[in-house]
């Protein structure tokens, strides 16, 4: 019913509503945040007008779900940093353009000294420059500390207690990943029974494609173990998202032997040769195996396919997978393509679970 839906809804609106739905939670949580740092400073600090406490709650947590404690630490340092150097800087040069160009330039300078971030020097100088614009000389701004204090801590308070599953995102994002190599393997290895340039081409900038799903798997990865260490809801979790997180390096290196096979395929076929059949079924069944993969990692702890199903499952292809199959090749490039997969291979069998030496003895054994 769902696939249905989706299958009639255009793809560019499709895409946006994906987006919303991954983003919910976090919207959730910085919403939540700028409400309670705003009435903790407003009603139970007594501040006037404290908007710094929202909107430092709100920049410490981001729609990204990553860093979210290094964020924290680099904007509650940037605030107390500018608010001191826009202080001492104002009272002492008063108020005008080149001062605001002195105050911005110490507080950024010392910004970097201290920390390697991007937002540290980047809300030194915005605290600076408020500082020196919208404060009058001699008004205390030490509220502003305290306002950054109480939204930073805040932010980290519902990050604990309003947590995102740390597991769920990496898993999908790595499934969605194994996915797409599945049903690449497939295409690729129907277009190259049909010595199909075009097709194969058109496989290899979809592998180019996956980019993103990675660099999304590791940020997923990283927000993971971090609401897993903050969060009391999710601390039973820390073992599974380390399991997870120990596939992201298989899985981007999977990705790139995959994109050379099709390099070296693609190289084939524009010379005119046909790939030896037994070559081209061992590429078919790499469709298996990342099924297989794919459904072990969106099992639930102790469902199955667990690893140890899926390296059989693996071990049955590697078998396939001899050094003997470049025996009769024309192109040299067959043999470097059989060379990739059995590297890709060792790739799959780290994905479900195995070390590298492992993995390659699996291979040893069938040459």
């Amino acid at each position: 019913m769902r696939s249905r839906l989706a299958a009639k809804i255009p793809g560019f609106l499709l895409t946006r509503l994906r987006r919303l739905w991954l983003s919910l939670v976090p919207i959730v949580q910085c919403s939540i945040a700028a409400g309670l740092a705003w009435w903790i400073a407003a009603d139970v600090v007594h501040h006037h007008q404290p908007f710094f406490a929202p909107i430092a709650a709100v920049v410490s947590l981001g729609i990204s779900l990553a860093k979210r404690w290094r964020r924290s630490v680099e904007l509650i340092g940037g605030v107390i940093i500018g608010i001191v150097v826009g202080d001492v800087g104002i009272s002492i040069l008063g108020g005008g353009g080149w001062q605001i160009t002195v105050v911005v330039a110490i507080a950024m300078s010392i910004a970097v000294f201290l920390d390697q971030g991007l937002m540290m020097p980047i809300q030194a100088s915005s605290s600076a420059v408020l500082i020196a614009t919208l404060i009058s000389p001699g008004v205390s701004s030490f509220g502003r500390v305290i306002d950054a204090l109480i939204g930073g801590i805040v932010g980290l308070v519902v990050v604990a207690f309003v947590p995102v599953n740390p597991a769920r995102r990496a898993r999908r994002d790595a499934a969605h990943i194994l996915a797409t190599l599945r049903d690449l393997s497939a295409d690729l290895a129907d277009a190259l029974r049909r010595q199909d340039e075009d097709g194969i081409y058109r496989v290899l900038a979809a592998a180019r494609g996956t980019q993103g799903s990675i660099d999304s798997l590791r940020a997923d990865v990283t927000a993971g173990r971090e609401v897993s260490r903050l969060s009391p809801v999710h601390w039973s979790s820390r073992k599974r998202i380390q399991r997870i997180g120990a596939t992201a390096d298989p899985i981007d290196n999977a990705v790139r032997n995959f994109r050379v096979i099709c390099r070296r395929a693609l190289g084939v076929t524009q010379r005119g040769v046909a790939v030896e059949s037994e070559i081209v079924d061992l590429v078919g069944d790499l469709q298996v195996g990342f099924e297989t993969l794919r459904e072990m990692m969106m099992a639930e702890p102790g469902g199955s396919p667990d690893q140890a199903d899926a390296s059989r499952v693996l071990r049955s292809i590697v078998r396939k997978a001899r050094t003997s199959l470049a025996d009769s090749v024309e192109d040299l490039s067959e043999a470097a393509m059989l060379a990739e997969l059995r590297s890709l291979l060792v790739d799959m069998l780290m994905i479900a679970g195995l070390k590298r030496s492992s993995a390659l003895a699996q291979l040893h054994r069938n040459r």
